[in-house]
């Protein structure tokens, strides 16, 4: 079998060796597994692709990962500004335009369609320049804004929107809010969601997804796109992460887990679905014929 130059060997098996290849197998990788592995793997592949001077952006939830490999480091805490206002990003060219600013406060805090279309010609006119000049307005979209709008929403909008160059770490680690966490991925994602050349990691990528923000930015980052590769890691074998289209590689878990996982990929029962041992891992992918697993050692 030949593999393009995104290729990269993540198994081995006595003299075989097992490779993960975006443009064969699909560019949504899943890694499901317990305790560091996860972790570990993701930011192996990450480093590989780091070496075909490839731009990163991890999404990192736990704070543990090596922060000199990144040129923007853009830190989520609780009641700490994060510069994340859509409609700035929006006027300073960080998000496509204001349409995308408006639909973000539209899936943030439950807008309709007609309070979306409202607010976004405020903010084409001028009448509205942030999210927080919107939650006070007089409008109607301000009322359905303020329902749910708190001061941790008033001073995570503040600041300065920050500068996102090739390689970025999202770091979450003391972040306590899920839904400051959702609302930054969902931001974060839509700002960097048609870039080329980049692998974007995410980790744990279950955490991220509980929330109805956090599960907007799911198609943002997995639609397939020439150049980019999506990373999903996570320690937890949540539906929403079964059903991203995708190979998937399944590390050490609970015997029902990797039942789950293999029932979810389609994976008849018998020797195909052999139980992964500590420091291995069955890799899963799909042709548009047939169904393949492989097993072997992992590399990290």
């Amino acid at each position: 079998m030949k593999y393009s130059k995104l290729a990269v060997k993540i198994l081995e098996y006595e003299e075989k060796e097992i490779y993960y290849d975006p443009v064969y197998h699909g560019r949504s990788l899943k890694i499901f597994g317990i305790d560091d592995d996860p972790t570990k793997v993701i930011e192996y592949i990450g480093d590989r692709f780091l070496e075909k001077e490839y731009g990163l952006v991890f999404f990192d939830t736990r704070g543990k990962y090596s922060k000199e490999k990144f040129d923007t480091i853009v830190k989520i805490e609780d009641n700490k500004p994060t510069g994340l206002d859509p409609i700035k990003m929006a006027k300073e060219g960080i998000l496509k335009n204001f349409y995308t600013a408006a639909t973000i406060i539209q899936t943030i805090y439950g807008l309709d369609r007609s309070l979306t279309n409202k607010l976004y010609s405020d903010i084409l006119t001028g009448k509205i320049k942030s999210v927080p000049e919107a939650a006070v307005s007089k409008e109607k979209y301000s009322e359905v804004i303020r329902e749910t709008y708190t001061t941790l929403d008033e001073v995570f909008f503040k600041g300065k929107p920050p500068e996102l160059g090739k390689s970025v770490l999202i770091d979450f680690g003391n972040a306590y809010s899920i839904t400051l966490v959702g609302m930054a991925f969902l931001i974060l994602a839509a700002a960097v969601k048609d870039r080329r050349n980049t692998l974007i990691g995410i980790d744990d990528a279950a955490v991220l997804f509980y929330t109805t923000p956090g599960s907007a930015a799911i198609p943002l980052l997995t639609q397939p796109m020439r150049g980019r590769v999506t990373l999903l890691a996570s320690r937890y074998v949540a539906e929403n992460l079964l059903n991203v289209p995708g190979p998937t590689l399944v590390l050490y878990n609970d015997p029902d887990l990797q039942s789950m996982i293999y029932e979810a990929n389609g994976v008849p029962q018998g020797a195909m679905r052999k139980h992964v041992l500590k420091g291995e891992g069955a890799f899963v992918w799909r042709t548009t014929q047939t169904l393949e697993v492989e097993f072997g050692k992992l590399l990290i």
